[in-house]
């Protein structure tokens, strides 16, 4: 099943590819064997681009004849199914879109196929990437690729779930509460949310909430999210928020933190959080002070004392609602009945939504004063391990919250914009991934993304997962 082609870095897949070591056409070949094969019990793909082989023969032309080659050339990726794909479906998970088809490729899309990248299939994603559960009508349900009756975590769960198996080297997610970090952590892989503008969104669907929304790579080592995200940066002239930032330096290797600034919570703001993740966040804790990192631990009041999950509940219902309802109007019947019940919750008075604003204001000032000492915050990336599907509620330390709580670690950082990289670090008794979170300031992924190259080389996740 090609295994030693289908578990390679992105880099040394573009390295062997461009040294004639291995061919495009071998490698797209290696992993649409290992889909066949393996992705009948995971679900996590879920249609094919007929025209993977093809396109990868057109790469290998190019090394053949020695023409200039991209970062990406020769590499597959896949892309979450709610990104426009040119000439290739895009059902957003929802029987409302089941046959369309995009004339043209959103931003992130174009840019990977600029890079050399190969588009080899779309993964799933909740209805209209509106749930941490990775279900719907039109294809079911994604399994965890390490417990079968566990959730892959959303709404990049189908994206995590062919990282994890080796169905895909490199992935596109998209975040606006949790939906790159949480199936990351879910499924032991690495997922970058970029900072708020770094990446366009242009092509990404739905095209509301976009002052929370962000795109992101999504891959098994955290060097292969840097190339990633050189690669996707910078503006598009399409989307007013994609601001003109240079993308950041790729990380030298086995870069020296000594001196960095790094604050940690065990809870940070997520409490009640398993035990278990705690722990794994106090060992990061410790390893960056082996490091020389100046490591304490902190408070940022914002996150400890409010629930920013109901918060963003409370925004999100209102905008997406409004979004929403000429769109599924007269068609309510054909939604996942999750997404019934959460457009039906209502959108509650101005008062509120405008009370909500102001607090997601003070929270981002909160957090640009906390960067101003700090250069790092170390937390949970989810307060549960991958817990069973279709839960609606969870007991953590004796105490019962709703399911939503999944997400209370991660929904503070879509709202102030920063980065935040999910990054394995340790195993639950279980044997399931616990990822630590790692948050940096604005425009500051370089910091990110050195801090989780060391852990990831302190502790590396060398397991597979048993359907593999």
């Amino acid at each position: 099943m090609h295994e030693d082609i289908s578990f390679l870095t992105i880099r040394d897949l573009a390295r062997r590819i461009r040294g004639r070591d291995i061919s495009p056409v071998e490698v797209v070949r290696a992993y649409l064997e290992r889909i066949e094969a393996l992705n009948p019990r995971l679900n996590a793909i879920v249609t094919l681009n007929p025209e993977a082989l093809a396109e990868a023969g057109r790469a290998e032309d190019r090394v053949v004849h020695g023409e200039p080659l991209g970062p990406l050339h020769g590499v597959p990726f896949t892309v979450k199914d709610c990104f426009d794909t040119a000439g290739v479906r895009t059902t957003r998970g929802s029987r409302l879109f089941t046959d369309y088809v995009p004339a043209a490729d959103a931003t992130a899309v174009a840019r990977l196929k600029r890079a050399g990248g190969v588009f080899l299939a779309k993964t799933n994603l909740p209805e209209f990437a509106f749930w941490w559960e990775t279900d719907n009508l039109v294809f079911g349900r994604t399994v965890n690729p390490w417990n079968p009756a566990r959730t892959a975590g959303g709404s990049s769960g189908g994206e995590a779930v062919a990282l994890a198996t080796g169905l895909s080297p490199l992935g596109l997610g998209s975040d606006v509460g949790g939906s790159i970090r949480m199936p990351a952590h879910c499924c032991g892989v690495v997922g970058l949310k970029a900072t708020h503008g770094r990446i366009p969104l242009t092509g990404h669907w739905p095209e509301t909430l976009l002052r929370a929304m962000h795109v992101g790579p999504m891959a098994r080592a955290v060097g292969d999210l840097a190339l990633a995200l050189q690669i996707l940066a910078g503006p598009d002239g399409h989307d007013p928020y994609a601001l003109p930032v240079p993308a950041p330096e790729l990380p030298d290797p086995g870069p020296s933190l000594r001196g960095l600034r790094v604050g940690w919570s065990a809870e940070g703001g997520a409490a009640p959080v398993e035990p278990v993740i705690r722990q794994v966040v106090s060992d990061a804790a410790a390893c960056f002070a082996g490091l020389g990192c100046h490591v304490e631990p902190v408070s940022i009041p914002a996150l400890d004392q409010r629930d920013w999950q109901v918060l963003s509940a409370t925004l999100y219902a209102a905008e997406a609602g409004a979004y929403l309802e000429p769109i599924i109007a007269g068609r309510r019947g054909e939604l996942h009945p999750v997404l019934q019940r959460r457009l039906g919750v209502g959108s509650g008075s101005l008062g509120d939504y405008l009370r909500a604003h102001a607090e997601w204001e003070q929270l981002r000032r909160e957090v640009a004063a906390y960067f101003s000492r700090y250069d790092l915050f170390l937390c949970p990336c989810v307060p549960v391990v991958a817990y069973p599907h279709g839960q609606v509620e969870l007991t953590i330390n004796g105490k019962v919250v709703p399911a939503r709580h999944a997400l209370r670690a991660t929904v503070p950082w879509d709202l102030t914009g920063s980065p935040a990289l999910a990054v394995p670090f340790g195993w639950s008794p279980d044997e399931l991934p616990v990822a630590v979170q790692l948050v940096g300031r604005h425009f500051d992924e370089a910091t990110v993304l050195r801090a989780g190259a060391a852990l990831e080389a302190v502790r590396p996740v060398a397991r597979r997962p048993p359907v593999t």
